[in-house]
């Protein structure tokens, strides 16, 4: 299959990624929301996606469907919009996804905080890929089903029982190797993952701790300790780690060491904003969230250290700008993007 034209320049690939906020409470709502054409919501991030007209575009928090309706709606009001997306991928995640166990001690064994990932129904608040490109998914690698008690090192401490260790996965929602087909019959890997906020939880700080075990499992997978290989060429990390490297709460080490990797190169992304955050460590204009006591730095997009980066932003304009409103109305999150040279 020959890839589609690219929306940048053709020399050029546009890799985003995006909290889109597109969750529900129920299985079906977000499917009935698109169709409705009535959303103010949701047309404003079909209107984000249109601008930012990515080639590759990672979307966290959006629900799964069996038979990724919800998606190909989505794609659909794109695709008036200018915005094309002719290959589509989603994977059922862990979210929702029932364990048997009461993890949250109320006694009841199927509330959202008793799945392998916070959810009030299977999917719910999932990843989703749409590309430009073809996918190679014979050669993709779902991680999602990992233990979290099997990851080296890991940080688990007290906050489980041996029980909930024999059963807890270390992938809130999931952890995909995706490789997309380059116009060079290369591959490019998408290594994908949406982490749990490391807030939430009670003083063993399981959160916390499985936040920081779910970026600390790239390292491990690039450094050969996992059971899975590390992949076989250029690769992209991106996604929503839920956690600044430098600001707001959790366990900061294993992101700080993810941009300092070697292997990989941060080109630092930034909105032009100019917003002020006296009470924080971290430079505002890599913020790519904002919530109510500030803004952070949550979704990443890390390229390899093979590839050649052309430009990176945060589209997170001034106040003033005529699309701000459009992108406070979308979601609490900003889209970030990095532009590769192809070879």
């Amino acid at each position: 299959m020959a890839p589609t034209a690219l929306a940048q320049q053709p020399d050029h690939l546009r890799i985003a990624t995006y909290n889109a906020d597109l969750s529900r409470r129920g299985p079906g709502l977000l499917l009935r929301d698109i169709l409705s054409g009535a959303d103010p919501q949701i047309a404003a991030v079909v209107s984000t996606l249109a601008n930012l007209n990515a080639d590759i575009l990672v979307l966290t928090d959006v629900d799964f469907d069996h038979d990724r309706v919800a998606l190909s709606a989505l794609a659909d009001q794109l695709a008036k919009a200018g915005a094309p997306y002719p290959h589509r991928f989603a994977k059922r995640p862990n979210t929702g996804m029932a364990t048997g166990l009461d993890l949250d001690g109320d006694t009841r064994l199927s509330g959202p905080r008793d799945a392998q990932g916070f959810g009030y129904f299977s999917g719910q608040g999932g990843i989703a890929v749409l590309s430009r490109l073809p996918f190679d998914t014979a050669a993709f690698r779902d991680f999602s089903d990992f233990l979290w008690q099997d990851l080296p090192d890991n940080v688990i401490g007290d906050s489980l029982d041996d029980s909930e260790k024999a059963v807890l996965r270390l992938s809130t929602t999931a952890h995909w190797d995706l490789p997309v087909m380059l116009p060079d019959e290369g591959r490019l890997h998408l290594l994908i993952w949406h982490a749990t906020p490391p807030v939430f939880d009670g003083p063993k700080d399981r959160n916390g701790r499985r936040n920081h075990d779910e970026t600390a499992f790239w390292l491990a997978l690039l450094d050969g300790t996992l059971p899975m290989a590390a992949p076989d060429g250029p690769f992209v990390i991106l996604g929503d780690a839920n956690l600044d490297p430098v600001d707001g709460d959790g366990r900061n080490a294993a992101i700080r060491a993810l941009l300092a990797d070697p292997r990989l190169q941060d080109p630092a992304p930034k909105g032009s904003h100019n917003r002020a955050e006296p009470d924080q460590n971290g430079d505002p204009a890599l913020d790519t969230a904002l919530y109510d006591f500030g803004g952070l730095r949550v979704d990443f997009v890390l390229p390899s250290s093979d590839l050649r980066v052309a430009g990176s932003g945060v589209d997170w304009p001034k106040d003033a700008a005529p699309n701000a409103a459009t992108l406070a109305r979308a979601s609490r999150h900003r889209p970030v993007w990095v532009d590769i040279a192809l070879p």
